[in-house]
């Protein structure tokens, strides 16, 4: 897996459900909400698992990434966590085990990569994910991607 950051090219919405379609698993994530590697990677053994299992919830296993990701047990909350043609910074996730120039040329079809790596948007994460100020007070601040983490681990409890 690989895990790349950038600015989203227009049109990013189709150009990925194109790449989809020739067999390639990619997911696109909402870079400010994106805490850390380990939060995506995490996400993505977890809906991997969960199709292995026949526990999925969703069909596509791109949405079940989105849905483990998201910390929520509903599709429709998780596909917030997703992008759009409005989104002014994409965390796009390569499943596939690709070689790095394939790796390359496909993320220049959908972003321009940066070299900003991970810089989650604090407020928009404690809010999405309902982080209370009691945690913050109790954990701190630098926390916050444990916390997501806890989460994105307690979606199965929530069956």
């Amino acid at each position: 897996m690989r895990l790349l950051f950038g600015r989203p090219i227009p049109g990013i919405v189709n150009a990925i459900k194109n790449l989809r379609s020739k067999g390639y698993l990619i997911q696109a994530l909402d870079a400010a909400m994106v805490v850390s590697e380990r939060h995506v990677f995490y996400a993505a053994e977890k809906a991997i698992a969960a199709f292995q299992e026949g526990r999925n919830v969703a069909k596509d296993l791109g949405i079940e990434i989105l849905r483990y990701a998201s910390g929520q047990r509903q599709i429709e909350k998780a596909l917030s966590l997703g992008v759009s043609d409005a989104t002014e910074r994409v965390a796009l996730l390569i499943v596939d085990d690709l070689e790095e120039i394939e790796v390359r040329r496909i993320a220049n079809t959908l972003i321009e990569p940066d070299d900003l790596g991970i810089s989650f948007n604090a407020e928009r994460v404690r809010g999405f994910y309902d982080i209370s100020d009691a945690e913050i007070e109790a954990a701190g601040e630098d926390r916050i991607p444990d916390l997501v983490l806890e989460r994105v681990a307690l979606v199965d409890a929530y069956r």
